[in-house]
């Protein structure tokens, strides 16, 4: 078993089990009972999202030193306690277990799906 990095709103693989959105807020436009069946996310997870001020922030980056600077204030995000259990939760539950988490970027390289994807790893996680 494994944890998958998604894009949110893409088709679900073959076995991916739950999808977790990782994100600051809900799609728009989307019924709250459609996440889902949408392929949104099955649990949402705004708590591994970045902080509204580094969302900004990493929407306006336009050169690798803007991101690499988004990129270290969110890894500070994620050392605090709450956010570093969880990651750990999941990085546990990922030799148990499919699921996936994810958010809604087109671009994995300048989403924070790709942080998260080297903090599970980091925990020992099985990245699909």
């Amino acid at each position: 078993m494994a944890v998958r990095i998604v894009r949110l709103g893409t088709p679900r693989a073959p076995g991916e089990g739950l999808r977790i959105g990782t994100v600051r807020r809900p799609p728009r436009g989307v019924p709250k009972a459609e996440f889902a069946s949408r392929d949104f996310y099955d649990v949402w997870l705004p708590g591994l999202s970045p902080s509204a001020e580094l969302v900004t922030q990493a929407l306006a980056a336009e050169d690798e030193k803007e991101w690499q600077a988004f990129r270290r204030k969110y890894v500070a995000e994620m050392k605090q306690p709450e956010p570093s259990r969880v990651l750990d939760l999941l990085a546990a539950m990922s030799r148990h277990g499919a699921f996936s988490v994810g958010c809604y970027c087109e671009n994995e390289a300048r989403c924070h799906r790709s942080i998260l994807r080297e903090l599970l790893q980091e925990r020992g996680a099985e990245i699909a």
